[in-house]
Formats: C-alpha cells, sequence, structure tokens
C-alpha cells in the first residue's frame, strides 16, 4: 500500500529482510533523507563512510550496497530511476536553518522529523547519523573539493527501490531544506512490496 509522507515531515517504521521499499518522488525535485538501523540492536545503523569506502565512488545506484557501521549490508540499491543520491551531507536541522539560511526561527528539519518518528522505537537524536538522501544532487568539484547542492534530478512518479537485507528500522522524511528540493516543499511517497 502506497503512503505519503507530508512536505517537511517524517515517519518511522520496521522493515524485513527482503522486503523492498520504493521511495517515489510524486511531484518532481524532492529529496527524502532515508536512515536505518538494526532492528534486534540499533547500536549497528547505515554508515556513509563505510558505504562509500566499499564502493569508492560517491554516486551509489542500481546493485551498490549500503552497509552498517558494522560492515552489514543493510540494503541493496534496486532499480533507479534517477541514478543520483547523496550520502555526504548530514540531515538538515535547526542548526542548518541558523547557520547556512539565516533564520532567526528555523524549522526543526528532517533531523527534527527523524527524531520524532524514531523516539518510539527508543533511538535518540543523537544516535541519527549521516542519512541516505535519496534524490539529493551534490556536486563535488574535484579540484578544490568544493560542495555545492544543485536541484534534484528527479521528475514527478520517478523512484529508487531498496531491498532490505536484514530486519530494520526506517525513518524517511520529506525533506524541510530549501536549497536542496529546488526551493519548493512537496511530499514524499513510499510502498513496501513482499518481494
Amino acid at each position: 500500500m502506497r503512503a505519503e509522507i507530508p512536505p517537511r515531515s517524517g515517519v518511522a517504521f520496521e522493515l524485513r529482510a527482503g522486503q523492498r521499499l520504493r521511495v517515489i518522488d510524486p511531484r518532481g525535485e524532492q529529496v527524502s533523507d532515508l536512515i536505518a538501523f538494526n532492528r534486534d540492536d540499533t547500536q549497528e545503523y547505515l554508515s556513509s563512510g563505510r558505504t562509500l569506502d566499499y564502493a569508492s565512488r560517491l554516486f551509489l545506484t542500481t546493485d551498490d550496497i549500503l552497509y552498517s557501521n558494522r560492515s552489514t549490508p543493510m540494503f541493496r540499491i534496486g532499480e533507479d530511476r534517477v541514478r543520483r543520491h547523496d550520502f555526504l551531507l548530514t540531515p538538515c536541522s535547526a542548526a542548518t536553518f541558523r547557520i547556512i539560511y539565516g533564520h532567526e526561527h528555523p524549522h526543526r528539519g528532517c533531523h527534527g522529523n527523524l527524531s520524532e518518528a524514531l523516539a518510539p522505537f527508543g533511538i535518540a537524536p543523537d544516535q541519527i547519523p549521516v542519512t541516505f538522501n535519496i534524490f539529493m544532487n551534490v556536486d563535488v568539484n574535484g579540484e578544490t573539493g568544493e560542495i555545492a547542492v544543485r536541484p534534484p534530478r528527479s521528475k514527478a512518479g520517478d523512484y529508487v527501490d531498496l531491498v532490505a537485507q536484514m530486519d530494520l528500522i526506517v525513518g524517511l522524511t520529506a525533506c524541510s531544506a530549501e536549497q536542496s528540493n529546488n526551493y519548493s516543499f512537496k511530499p514524499i511517497d513510499y510502498e513496501v512490496f513482499d518481494d
């Protein structure tokens, strides 16, 4: 059954090994931050460092593995209609909006939304690491190392499939950062399949 995450909000749910999570951009140019924890031991979590180290590249797509901090496969990327996601930047937060955007009364961002959604699973805010930022388009200058956030390449209806390799607790958002979403906040849809 397809579900919607309203703009600038987040959800959390369990995903069993072998299930396929489809993350859908229903309107285009909308990022979704994803984080995952081992359902049976939340000290094991999705790791940007391990994943990028083992992949030997920054841009992950079909058949790449997303690893945990313990080097255990957590997801295999299935069909990927966009082929550009980010695994460098942290989830946006109130501090992000204050420091980068200069907001005096900032939104709590994806970090705050994930914190609230994951709290019933016993996961504390400080346990949330770098997220896999689905559809986020980040350019990296090969000479200077400078990073630049560009509009997502996703069009209405584009999606990526992630196949769970273990039993997981998953946090998922419709991102709250202006620049990441080409200055427009939209929903994210998701669906779980028993393959």
